[in-house]
């Protein structure tokens, strides 16, 4: 009786924000799931859009190009902690779809304690590193000075970065994707506004727009971080309970370092990919991340989609539901390419106009739009890709699908770039290297699924009751 208790214990408490993913029909709740942190990546992307059509509008396109230049080795500094808060959501998924309080519990403050000393280092590297990266990318000496500047401002926000980062994963994994989706609308309009009092009024230029980032990330930190605070559920945060708990340091590490390093590696081959766009000059590299920002919303829907497998996986793994997985998996698919489709066809075609709002030099849209023909069109192939590694690591699986990750896109990518790319240099057959690997790697993906679930999965659905919930 005392074990029936404590796996009924979450459940009972289940708050109205919340998803219930081990029982009943899976489809509406993957949307209702997936509809909000679409929504919430979305906004997240219109604090970087805000960025780049302020400056690119008020400050130039070398200014633009600065902003721009800096995001792959944003991301290559950033993405081994970040990683870390998949690990957040997998083991409090786990642990929650489990009714395992304690481990619950421990989970949460381990995550957030985690996420501040990240930040702290964070910091640090940011700093140190941000002209040596640049420099070593080759970004052209009449944006390196402004893009180092923007680097330098945006990681002095990263502990509040981290922190929500996490505290969003922490919600999302019990279900909640509504309110992390509120708290990013009003820092999102605190970023737009901040974005035009710094630059058009004050003339700051890559230094606003990066003050305006991190004073809006701070707004959204502080929400969550409150909303954890005030929660009734067993996933409450206590900040006098804050520590670091070794073993499930380990256990977040376990799944989120792999997933980190993952996106660490994508980052370099990015960062190759991004250096050969400089080689093309300033221009290229404008309408390159104008274009690149307009990939973002496509991406952010789909992406919506992996975390549903991620969640919904780690859930019902942790109650014991295997029957429930390969459902899971089927319907994530259909819809991520239904919607990576949709939208992936729409930014093209409306790809003239929306580069515009970026940018008003035709030699601009011109490169935008050569980017997009490539990536936009067959982007649901990456969509496909990314549910296949969320329902891995949702069944505790983050090795397999990183080593798959990082030889089928990354070093397939090093290798397009140094063979095929430098045999005809040209920016076309360089953003040829992305559909490419996403489709090879996403057989790979699906591939190595299979054997997974026929060796692990299948066995255990065999020794469960013949009388399921469907």
């Amino acid at each position: 009786m005392k074990i029936l208790r404590l796996k009924l214990k979450p459940r009972a408490r289940k708050g109205s924000y919340e998803i219930d993913m081990v029982n009943g029909p899976l489809l509406g709740k993957i949307c209702m799931f997936a509809l909000p942190l679409a929504l919430s990546g979305i906004l997240q992307l219109l604090f970087n859009a805000a960025d780049i059509v302020v400056v690119g509008n008020f400050a130039g396109s070398t200014a633009l190009a600065a902003v721009g230049s800096t995001g792959a080795l944003i991301n290559l500094i950033v993405n081994v902690f970040i990683g870390l808060s998949v690990g957040t959501n997998v083991l409090v998924a786990r642990y929650y779809g489990a009714g395992q309080q304690k481990d619950l519990e421990e989970t949460v403050h381990t995550s957030i304690a985690t996420s501040l000393v990240s930040g702290v280092i964070l910091i640090v590297l940011g700093i140190l590193l941000a002209k040596p990266l640049l420099s070593l990318m080759g970004t052209p000496d009449d944006v390196i000075d402004q893009a180092a500047l923007y680097m330098r401002i945006f990681f002095i926000g990263m502990p509040v970065n981290m922190l929500y980062n996490f505290g969003a994963a922490v919600l999302r994994a019990v279900g909640d994707t509504k309110r992390p989706l509120y708290f990013l609308f009003i820092a999102g309009v605190v970023n737009v506004l901040l974005n035009l009092f710094f630059v058009i009024v004050c003339g700051l230029g890559v230094a606003g727009v990066a003050i305006a980032t991190v004073i809006s990330q701070a707004i959204s930190a502080v929400l969550v971080t409150l909303c954890l605070i005030k929660s009734d559920g067993p996933y409450a945060l206590d900040l006098k309970k804050l520590r670091i708990k070794k073993d499930k340091l380990i256990g977040m590490a376990r799944i989120g370092l792999p997933a980190g390093l993952q996106g660490a590696i994508f980052s370099i081959s990015n960062v190759l990919i991004q250096s050969s766009i400089n080689s093309f000059g300033s221009t290229a590299m404008a309408g390159s991340t104008a274009a690149s920002n307009i990939e973002g919303f496509v991406y952010t829907g789909m992406n919506a989609f992996h975390q549903a497998a991620l969640s919904f996986t780690g859930q019902n793994a942790g109650a014991g539901k295997y029957h429930r997985i390969g459902k899971i998996l089927g319907q994530c698919v259909l819809l991520v390419t239904g919607v990576g489709l949709v939208l992936g066809l729409g930014a093209y075609l409306l790809g003239g106009p929306l580069l515009h709002i970026y940018s008003s030099d035709p030699q601009v849209v011109a490169y935008g739009l050569e980017r997009m023909l490539v990536i936009c069109t067959v982007y649901f192939i990456c969509g496909i890709m990314d549910v296949l590694v969320g329902s891995l690591r949702g069944l505790g699986y983050s090795i397999v699908p990183m080593i798959v990750s990082v030889v089928g896109v990354c070093g397939l990518r090093v290798l397009w770039i140094y063979t095929v790319f430098a045999a005809e240099r040209s920016l076309f057959v360089l953003y040829l290297s992305y559909p490419v690997t996403w489709l090879i790697t996403a057989l790979i993906h699906f591939a190595s699924y299979l054997v997974i679930y026929h060796k692990k999965v299948k066995p255990k659905i065999a020794g469960q009751q013949p009388a399921q919930e469907q």
